[in-house]
Protein backbone atom coordinates (compact mmCIF):
# COMPACT_ATOMS: atom_id res chain seq x y z
CA UNK A 1 0.00 0.00 0.00
CA UNK A 2 1.23 3.49 -0.81
CA UNK A 3 1.76 5.31 2.46
CA UNK A 4 0.80 8.61 0.81
CA UNK A 5 -2.73 7.63 -0.17
CA UNK A 6 -5.90 8.31 1.83
CA UNK A 7 -8.93 6.07 1.25
CA UNK A 8 -12.60 6.77 1.82
CA UNK A 9 -15.00 9.71 1.65
CA UNK A 10 -14.73 10.97 5.22
CA UNK A 11 -10.91 10.87 5.50
CA UNK A 12 -10.52 12.51 2.07
CA UNK A 13 -13.07 15.19 2.94
CA UNK A 14 -11.35 15.84 6.28
CA UNK A 15 -7.92 16.41 4.75
CA UNK A 16 -9.42 18.68 2.07
CA UNK A 17 -11.29 20.66 4.72
CA UNK A 18 -8.48 20.95 7.27
CA UNK A 19 -5.25 20.76 5.28
CA UNK A 20 -5.82 21.00 1.50
CA UNK A 21 -2.15 21.83 0.86
CA UNK A 22 -1.34 18.18 1.63
CA UNK A 23 -3.50 16.94 -1.26
CA UNK A 24 -1.85 16.38 -4.64
CA UNK A 25 -4.65 14.66 -6.56
CA UNK A 26 -8.10 13.07 -6.09
CA UNK A 27 -9.11 9.78 -7.77
CA UNK A 28 -12.82 8.98 -8.10
CA UNK A 29 -14.26 5.71 -9.38
CA UNK A 30 -16.36 5.99 -12.54
CA UNK A 31 -20.03 5.22 -11.97
CA UNK A 32 -20.03 5.82 -8.23
CA UNK A 33 -23.17 7.35 -6.71
CA UNK A 34 -22.70 11.07 -6.04
CA UNK A 35 -23.91 11.64 -2.50
CA UNK A 36 -23.52 14.95 -0.63
CA UNK A 37 -20.11 14.06 0.80
CA UNK A 38 -18.68 13.20 -2.60
CA UNK A 39 -20.11 16.39 -4.10
CA UNK A 40 -18.44 18.35 -1.30
CA UNK A 41 -15.12 16.63 -2.01
CA UNK A 42 -15.32 17.68 -5.66
CA UNK A 43 -16.27 21.24 -4.70
CA UNK A 44 -13.34 21.53 -2.27
CA UNK A 45 -10.93 20.06 -4.81
CA UNK A 46 -12.08 22.56 -7.44
CA UNK A 47 -11.87 25.46 -4.98
CA UNK A 48 -8.32 24.52 -4.04
CA UNK A 49 -7.36 23.83 -7.67
CA UNK A 50 -6.64 20.15 -7.01
CA UNK A 51 -6.82 17.78 -9.99
CA UNK A 52 -9.66 15.24 -9.93
CA UNK A 53 -9.22 12.12 -12.08
CA UNK A 54 -12.04 9.67 -12.80
CA UNK A 55 -10.91 6.05 -13.15
CA UNK A 56 -12.61 2.69 -13.68
CA UNK A 57 -13.03 0.02 -11.03
CA UNK A 58 -10.30 -2.17 -12.53
CA UNK A 59 -7.77 0.61 -12.02
CA UNK A 60 -8.85 1.00 -8.40
CA UNK A 61 -8.56 -2.75 -7.85
CA UNK A 62 -5.08 -2.94 -9.40
CA UNK A 63 -3.50 0.29 -8.15
CA UNK A 64 -5.23 0.95 -4.83
CA UNK A 65 -5.65 -2.65 -3.60
CA UNK A 66 -9.01 -4.32 -4.01
CA UNK A 67 -9.20 -5.34 -0.34
CA UNK A 68 -9.29 -1.71 0.83
CA UNK A 69 -12.73 -0.22 1.42
CA UNK A 70 -11.94 2.95 -0.52
CA UNK A 71 -15.62 3.90 -1.13
CA UNK A 72 -14.65 4.95 -4.65
CA UNK A 73 -12.48 7.86 -3.48
CA UNK A 74 -8.71 8.06 -3.02
CA UNK A 75 -6.50 11.09 -2.39
CA UNK A 76 -2.79 11.27 -3.10
CA UNK A 77 -1.26 13.37 -0.35
CA UNK A 78 2.04 14.64 0.94
CA UNK A 79 3.44 13.09 4.12
CA UNK A 80 1.96 14.20 7.44
CA UNK A 81 3.68 17.22 8.97
CA UNK A 82 5.34 16.35 12.26
CA UNK A 83 6.27 18.81 14.99
CA UNK A 84 9.35 18.86 17.22
CA UNK A 85 8.76 18.58 20.94
CA UNK A 86 10.57 21.89 21.55
CA UNK A 87 8.23 23.67 19.13
CA UNK A 88 5.20 22.07 20.78
CA UNK A 89 6.34 23.17 24.23
CA UNK A 90 6.94 26.72 22.98
CA UNK A 91 3.30 27.11 21.93
CA UNK A 92 1.17 29.32 24.17
CA UNK A 93 -1.98 27.81 25.66
CA UNK A 94 -4.41 29.16 28.25
CA UNK A 95 -5.16 25.71 29.62
CA UNK A 96 -2.88 22.82 30.59
CA UNK A 97 -1.30 20.69 27.87
CA UNK A 98 -2.14 17.01 27.69
CA UNK A 99 -0.53 14.48 25.37
CA UNK A 100 -0.29 10.72 24.78
CA UNK A 101 3.08 9.00 24.35
CA UNK A 102 3.09 5.69 22.46
CA UNK A 103 5.93 3.29 23.22
CA UNK A 104 6.43 1.12 20.12
CA UNK A 105 2.81 0.75 18.98
CA UNK A 106 3.01 -1.42 15.85
CA UNK A 107 -0.61 -1.90 14.75
CA UNK A 108 -1.89 0.88 12.42
CA UNK A 109 -5.49 0.20 13.51
CA UNK A 110 -4.56 0.84 17.14
CA UNK A 111 -2.60 3.96 16.23
CA UNK A 112 -5.44 5.36 14.13
CA UNK A 113 -8.00 4.64 16.84
CA UNK A 114 -5.83 6.28 19.52
CA UNK A 115 -5.37 9.40 17.40
CA UNK A 116 -9.14 9.54 16.89
CA UNK A 117 -9.74 9.36 20.65
CA UNK A 118 -7.16 12.07 21.42
CA UNK A 119 -8.89 14.40 18.98
CA UNK A 120 -12.34 13.47 20.33
CA UNK A 121 -11.45 14.40 23.92
CA UNK A 122 -9.75 17.60 22.76
CA UNK A 123 -6.25 16.82 23.99
CA UNK A 124 -3.23 18.26 22.27
CA UNK A 125 -0.85 15.78 20.71
CA UNK A 126 0.49 12.27 20.30
CA UNK A 127 4.19 11.44 20.53
CA UNK A 128 5.71 8.54 18.60
CA UNK A 129 9.32 7.37 18.25
CA UNK A 130 11.16 7.51 14.94
CA UNK A 131 11.95 3.80 15.04
CA UNK A 132 10.16 0.63 16.14
CA UNK A 133 6.77 2.27 15.68
CA UNK A 134 3.95 2.04 13.17
CA UNK A 135 4.36 4.64 10.38
CA UNK A 136 1.63 7.23 9.81
CA UNK A 137 0.21 5.61 6.70
CA UNK A 138 -3.05 5.37 4.78
CA UNK A 139 -4.49 2.80 7.17
CA UNK A 140 -3.78 5.00 10.19
CA UNK A 141 -5.40 7.96 8.46
CA UNK A 142 -8.42 5.89 7.43
CA UNK A 143 -8.99 4.49 10.93
CA UNK A 144 -8.56 7.93 12.48
CA UNK A 145 -11.46 9.16 10.30
CA UNK A 146 -9.58 12.37 9.58
CA UNK A 147 -8.71 13.05 13.23
CA UNK A 148 -5.07 13.06 12.23
CA UNK A 149 -5.72 16.57 10.88
CA UNK A 150 -6.95 17.80 14.27
CA UNK A 151 -4.04 16.97 16.57
CA UNK A 152 -0.31 17.54 16.51
CA UNK A 153 2.03 14.60 15.98
CA UNK A 154 5.35 14.82 17.78
CA UNK A 155 8.09 12.56 16.41
CA UNK A 156 11.16 11.95 18.52
CA UNK A 157 14.44 10.07 18.23
CA UNK A 158 14.36 9.27 21.95
CA UNK A 159 11.27 8.81 24.08
CA UNK A 160 13.45 8.75 27.18
CA UNK A 161 15.07 12.12 26.45
CA UNK A 162 11.73 13.62 25.43
CA UNK A 163 10.14 12.52 28.71
CA UNK A 164 13.04 14.10 30.61
CA UNK A 165 12.35 17.37 28.77
CA UNK A 166 8.64 17.15 29.50
CA UNK A 167 9.31 16.68 33.20
CA UNK A 168 11.57 19.75 33.18
CA UNK A 169 8.63 21.66 31.67
CA UNK A 170 6.32 20.68 34.55
CA UNK A 171 4.62 17.72 32.93
CA UNK A 172 3.50 14.80 35.07
CA UNK A 173 4.10 11.42 33.42
CA UNK A 174 1.45 8.71 33.85
CA UNK A 175 2.25 5.18 32.68
CA UNK A 176 0.02 2.11 32.46
CA UNK A 177 1.18 -1.10 34.12
CA UNK A 178 -0.82 -4.21 34.96
CA UNK A 179 0.88 -4.51 38.37
CA UNK A 180 0.29 -0.87 39.35
CA UNK A 181 -1.19 -0.16 42.76
CA UNK A 182 -3.64 2.54 41.64
CA UNK A 183 -6.56 2.10 39.30
CA UNK A 184 -6.74 4.60 36.45
CA UNK A 185 -9.66 6.46 38.08
CA UNK A 186 -7.94 6.88 41.44
CA UNK A 187 -5.52 9.63 40.42
CA UNK A 188 -6.30 13.28 39.76
CA UNK A 189 -5.80 14.36 36.13
CA UNK A 190 -6.94 17.95 36.68
CA UNK A 191 -4.92 21.14 36.98
CA UNK A 192 -1.71 19.79 35.51
CA UNK A 193 0.17 19.21 32.29
CA UNK A 194 0.37 15.47 31.80
CA UNK A 195 1.67 12.85 29.39
CA UNK A 196 -0.06 9.46 29.35
CA UNK A 197 2.29 6.68 28.25
CA UNK A 198 0.79 3.61 26.56
CA UNK A 199 2.89 0.55 25.75
CA UNK A 200 3.14 -1.77 22.77
CA UNK A 201 0.59 -4.47 22.10
CA UNK A 202 2.91 -7.29 23.13
CA UNK A 203 5.62 -5.99 25.47
CA UNK A 204 3.91 -3.05 27.14
CA UNK A 205 6.00 -0.08 28.27
CA UNK A 206 9.75 -0.53 28.41
CA UNK A 207 11.38 -0.61 31.84
CA UNK A 208 13.41 2.52 31.07
CA UNK A 209 10.25 4.54 30.38
CA UNK A 210 8.37 3.04 33.34
CA UNK A 211 11.14 4.18 35.67
CA UNK A 212 10.53 7.78 34.58
CA UNK A 213 6.80 7.74 35.39
CA UNK A 214 5.44 9.87 38.25
CA UNK A 215 2.36 7.63 38.45
CA UNK A 216 1.55 4.13 37.24
CA UNK A 217 -2.06 3.05 36.80
CA UNK A 218 -3.90 -0.12 35.88
CA UNK A 219 -7.25 -1.02 34.37
CA UNK A 220 -9.27 -3.61 36.25
CA UNK A 221 -10.39 -6.54 34.14
CA UNK A 222 -12.15 -9.81 34.89
CA UNK A 223 -10.88 -11.35 31.64
CA UNK A 224 -7.67 -10.03 30.11
CA UNK A 225 -6.08 -6.69 29.40
CA UNK A 226 -7.91 -4.41 26.97
CA UNK A 227 -6.66 -3.65 23.50
CA UNK A 228 -4.28 -0.67 23.77
CA UNK A 229 -6.57 1.67 21.81
CA UNK A 230 -9.54 0.75 24.02
CA UNK A 231 -7.46 1.14 27.17
CA UNK A 232 -6.30 4.57 26.00
CA UNK A 233 -9.89 5.64 25.38
CA UNK A 234 -11.00 4.50 28.85
CA UNK A 235 -8.26 6.51 30.57
CA UNK A 236 -8.60 9.64 28.44
CA UNK A 237 -12.35 9.82 28.94
CA UNK A 238 -11.89 9.44 32.69
CA UNK A 239 -9.38 12.30 32.57
CA UNK A 240 -11.84 14.37 30.54
CA UNK A 241 -14.65 13.58 33.00
CA UNK A 242 -12.53 14.80 35.91
CA UNK A 243 -11.45 17.94 34.04
CA UNK A 244 -15.01 18.89 33.05
CA UNK A 245 -16.29 18.23 36.57
CA UNK A 246 -13.60 20.46 38.05
CA UNK A 247 -14.37 23.20 35.55
CA UNK A 248 -18.08 23.13 36.48
CA UNK A 249 -17.22 23.25 40.18
CA UNK A 250 -15.01 26.28 39.60
CA UNK A 251 -17.75 28.01 37.63
CA UNK A 252 -20.27 27.41 40.41
CA UNK A 253 -17.81 28.68 43.03
CA UNK A 254 -17.39 31.96 41.11
CA UNK A 255 -21.13 32.68 41.09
Amino acid sequence: MNNNLIYGKNPVWEVLEKNPKRVNKIYIQNGISFDNRLKKIIELAKYNKILVQYVNLQKFASEFEEKVNFQGVVASVASVDFIDLEDFLAQEKDDFKRIVILDEISDPHNLGAIIRTIAAVGFDAVMVPNHRSCPINATVEKISSGAINHIQIIKTTSLSASIDLLKKQNFWVIATQMSAKDNYYEIDYTDMNFALVMGSEGKGISKTILNKADFTVKLESNFESLNVSNATAVILYEALRQIRTKQKQNQIAKK
